[in-house]
């Protein structure tokens, strides 16, 4: 077993709130520059932005966990992973379908560009990715699932966009695979505070929009090598795997 340091809640340039400095190549390095063994990189409901920073990552001997934060119909943001391409297409196409065309008219929220190797734009995104899919989070989920995914209610502690601020509950019926937690604060003041039980796995990353932040939120994931098969069985914490969550940042 060895245990690696990872931070799964990142956002690239393709984000319209992403800084412009979050290119494959600058996240990459700012990863190295944190010791991070894998990094998730989860783009506002699209998932284009992966491949090119798996390339760039894997030079460095870093896993990429490629996935997503979709915003459900109840504005509720969660994370969701999947195990391969062929998995990603299929729900970036269950996104397209399920998201409203709302367009970024002149780029007002940010600019949504996807990049190369060279940092060069290969695409513009015209419509804009921050708005909620039609379908409700337990319909998310069940797809996520259908897909092989691993499902994970992001941010809970957050006053906004938070499965508890949104619903103000777990659905009972909602099968997640871990609740998120922000650098701020610590598990066992997550656990008192939402009434979480002991076998619910809490992972905490940095949510980073700016470089600066890679590596702000972080946990550490013990497995026998860096597969997203690994990562599963990690989060169950299954013969020895398993996840603890990093120091929470202390705001001065």
């Amino acid at each position: 077993m060895k245990r690696i340091k990872a931070d799964l809640h990142i956002h690239t340039v393709l984000s319209p709130c992403g800084d412009l400095e979050m290119s494959p190549a600058g996240i990459v390095a700012r990863a190295v520059e944190e010791k991070l063994g894998m990094v998730g990189i989860t783009d506002h409901n699209s998932l284009r932005q992966i491949a090119v920073i798996e390339k760039l990552a894997a030079r460095e001997g870093i896993f990429v966990l490629g996935g997503v934060e979709i915003t459900t119909r109840e504005e509720v943001h969660c994370l969701a992973f999947f195990p391969g391409i062929p998995e990603r297409e299929a729900f970036q196409r269950y996104i397209d379908q399920h998201q409203p065309v709302i367009p970024n008219k002149d780029g007002a929220f940010g600019y949504q560009v996807v990049v190369d190797e060279q940092e060069m734009i290969t695409e513009m995104v015209e419509k804009l990715l921050i708005t909620g899919l039609h379908s409700g989070i337990n319909d998310i989920e069940r797809e996520v699932h259908r897909l092989g995914g691993l499902f994970i209610p992001a941010h809970i502690d957050r006053s906004v966009n938070s499965i508890f601020s949104q619903l103000g509950f777990l659905p009972p019926r909602l099968q997640v695979d871990a609740l998120e937690i922000t650098c701020y604060i610590t598990e066992n003041e997550a656990r008192r505070q939402f009434n979480l039980p002991e076998n619910v796995t809490l992972i905490r990353d940095s949510d980073a929009h700016y470089p600066a932040d890679i590596g702000k939120g972080y946990s550490l994931v013990t497995l026998e090598e860096c597969s997203f098969e690994e990562f599963r069985l990690a989060l169950a914490g299954v013969d020895g795997r398993g996840i603890r969550t990093g120091e929470p940042f202390r705001r001065t």
